[in-house]
């Protein structure tokens, strides 16, 4: 199943079931990017039919990933609304799976409000728009299996297992078959194809595994076609004792900041 296609169905599922076959497998759970996105767009269906005549976008969105989900097992997601004012609606998620809870996460909608604070453009990017991609390929048993839906350029940085010294990466990426749209949540799916920040650092392939995500959505640009490419630029901000604390900035292909990520992981090498 394509993106657009595990979100429709999760969506029309009357208890929020899905069930994601094997491309999607990062290791031996369903990819996270993925799992965001499904958590995030049945957030903005709660608040969508809790706010019929308002539009609230994402604000922010925070993820604790507690244990792994399989593939070809059913997950059901499950989103509580918490409170809805007259600006914002915050809400609370998680997703099941075998009676056990394996995600869970908060989230902000809220429509723009006048304000006589302004402070923007603060972040932008120079570097120049890729013509494909140019990351890993598809190795069996080596690369994970999500990958094969996105095509990721690598401008600044090295790949994973590289024995590099250098500790940030950036470049571009986008959705390797186009979607039907793309909205908040391909943007989501879309930004954590990209690996870990220091794995490039090692000689040997070892695991990791985000356990903490946070993103934040300013809403002040315009997003990109479905075909266009995405910029991406993560830098490390620590990295000690097996756990890692990133920072990455993702913008459109007019410099334009779209999303501020941060992310704890923990590496076992």
């Amino acid at each position: 199943m394509q993106f657009d296609e595990i979100i429709k169905t999760l969506l029309e599922s009357d208890d929020k079931q899905v069930v994601v076959d094997e491309n999607w497998a990062q290791g031996r759970t369903v990819y996270g990017g993925l799992s965001a996105a499904m958590v995030f767009a049945c957030m903005q269906q709660q608040v969508s039919n809790n706010q019929p005549n308002e539009h609230r976008p994402v604000r922010y969105l925070n993820y604790s990933f507690i244990g792994p989900l399989m593939t070809a097992v059913p997950i059901f997601v499950e989103v509580e609304i918490m409170r809805s004012g007259r600006s914002a609606t915050q809400l609370t998620a998680k997703i099941m799976q075998n009676d056990r809870v394996c995600v869970m996460a908060q989230g902000c909608f809220g429509i723009a409000r006048t304000s006589k604070i302004n402070i923007t453009d603060k972040h932008n990017h120079h570097m120049p728009l890729p013509k494909k991609g140019n990351f890993l390929p598809q190795i069996p048993k080596v690369v994970p299996k999500f990958l094969r839906h996105f095509e990721i350029n690598l401008q600044q940085g090295r790949l994973p297992f590289m024995h590099s010294k250098k500790d940030y990466m950036h470049g571009w990426m986008r959705f390797k078959q186009r979607p039907n749209g793309f909205d908040d949540g391909h943007l989501i799916a879309a930004i954590d194809a990209w690996p870990c920040t220091v794995l490039q650092q090692l000689k040997l392939p070892a695991a990791a595994s985000t356990m903490n995500w946070n993103l934040e959505f300013p809403q002040h640009q315009k997003l990109p076609d479905a075909d266009q490419w995405l910029a991406y630029q993560a830098h490390t901000e620590h990295a000690s004792d097996g756990y890692v604390f990133s920072d990455a900035q993702i913008y459109n292909p007019e410099g334009g900041l779209l999303a501020l990520s941060r992310q704890t992981v923990g590496v076992f090498a």
